[in-house]
């Protein structure tokens, strides 16, 4: 595990990353209030990430994702939306529904960039705390109360 993965792990406390989560959703929220449904994901990406960082967040945006497979270790065509304060994988869509595989891909990020939390934010919505998806994993499950 990446020396940096180790110290997010042992620095954030389960509460503080569900929190991180709360404050995220919040701005996404922001965001499509003003912009509603409709768009490219694109631009509430874009937006997004303005909000978060006006906010004194972290923001990587379209961040590779790299593969370790065994002794095999490459950068992939794989890209996450955003990835906030090192610890958030947010996954923005905007389509008519969220889909099971969705998830996986999320998941998925979240497994390969060892994060404990993601977001999957679906903006071609009227109410998006309805559509929306956190989920976690097993490196939430080894974090502090």
């Amino acid at each position: 595990m990446p020396l940096m993965v180790k110290t997010i792990l042992r620095s954030m406390t389960k509460k503080e990353v569900t929190q991180l989560a709360y404050e995220i959703t919040g701005f996404a929220i922001k965001v499509h209030k003003a912009l509603g449904p409709g768009l490219l994901e694109s631009i509430y990406e874009k937006c997004l990430k303005y909000e978060l960082e006006q906010n004194g967040y972290d923001v990587k945006q379209q961040l590779v994702v790299k593969i370790d497979y065994y002794d095999l270790e490459f950068e992939s065509d794989l890209r996450i939306d955003l990835l906030v304060n090192d610890c958030v994988v947010v996954e923005l869509k905007a389509i008519e529904n969220l889909l099971p595989i969705h998830e996986a891909q999320l998941l998925t990020y979240m497994k390969l960039l060892q994060r404990p939390q993601g977001l999957l934010i679906n903006f071609n919505t009227t109410n998006i705390t309805k559509s929306m998806k956190p989920l976690v994993n097993d490196h939430f499950a080894r974090l502090i109360d």
